[in-house]
């Protein structure tokens, strides 16, 4: 079977309200294009979202869906969907659609240019804020800003957690092999091996709005702050394995 252009990610927890639209927005862009494509959607939770793309899919060959009733994390969906995945391009968009698909026209120049990793951020001086987060989320995400780069580095990334990132073939599974942050963070990990393997990363403007979405609480926070300090430990104790993909599918753009 030929390799698709473009593999997209959709990780999607209880988002039966929200799945069939992200989906159809997604595949009209990518037909509008004339791109090959696959869609996953990796769907943890009871509310029907898994069902409905199961459905979905008995009569579209260009999506697939995972997941469990049990809620196993973002990083874990996304990791298994890039894991599966057939495209010369990976990458992975949010469900609630914070961040509209047809951004990716910004991103895919950088692409072609050859940059292993490309990602939108929300913090660059053309990025457009459409809807913000409430006061309290931004002060919080400045105060994790600031535990990040202290703990892990990344001090020239800007925005480590906007949900729209995509990785040339190689350098994709490459990364995600060796990941191992089954929540938030895993962007934090993604991104910390990528400047540790010496991948190119672009960081582009994008467009972002807030949904409202109030699942994210103190016991999360707690758990991020958790997983920021396990990837340093693995970094400077246990160590990550230093395979690089140069030994994989090194298909690319």
């Amino acid at each position: 079977m030929d390799r698709p252009y473009i593999s997209l990610v959709i990780p999607a927890y209880n988002e039966v309200q929200r799945i069939a639209q992200t989906v159809g927005e997604a595949k009209s862009f990518f037909e509008q294009r004339e791109h090959s494509y696959e869609i996953i959607v990796a769907a943890d939770g009871d509310d029907g979202t898994r069902e409905k793309v199961t459905e979905m899919a008995r009569a579209d060959s260009t999506l697939q869906v995972t997941g469990s009733a049990a809620r196993r994390g973002k990083g874990y969906g996304v990791r298994q969907g890039v894991l599966r995945a057939r495209g010369r391009v990976i990458g992975f968009s949010d469900a609630d659609n914070k961040t509209p698909i047809d951004d990716l026209d910004r991103l895919e120049p950088w692409l072609r240019e050859g940059y292993e990793v490309v990602i939108g951020s929300r913090a660059l001086r053309d990025s457009r804020i459409e809807r913000r987060q409430p006061l309290y989320r931004q002060w919080g995400s400045k105060v994790f800003a600031l535990f990040l780069h202290t703990t892990v580095g990344l001090h020239d990334i800007v925005d480590s957690q906007c949900g729209f990132k995509f990785f040339q073939r190689a350098a994709a599974l490459d990364l995600f092999e060796r990941q191992r942050i089954d929540g938030y963070m895993f962007d934090v990990e993604i991104l910390y091996l990528a400047k540790r393997a010496g991948y190119r990363i672009a960081q582009v403007p994008i467009r972002w709005r807030d949904d409202g979405d109030s699942r994210f609480g103190v016991r999360e926070a707690l758990q991020d702050a958790w997983d920021v300090l396990r990837i340093r430990y693995w970094a400077l104790r246990v160590g990550y394995n230093a395979a690089s993909a140069s030994h994989r599918d090194s298909s690319s753009y």
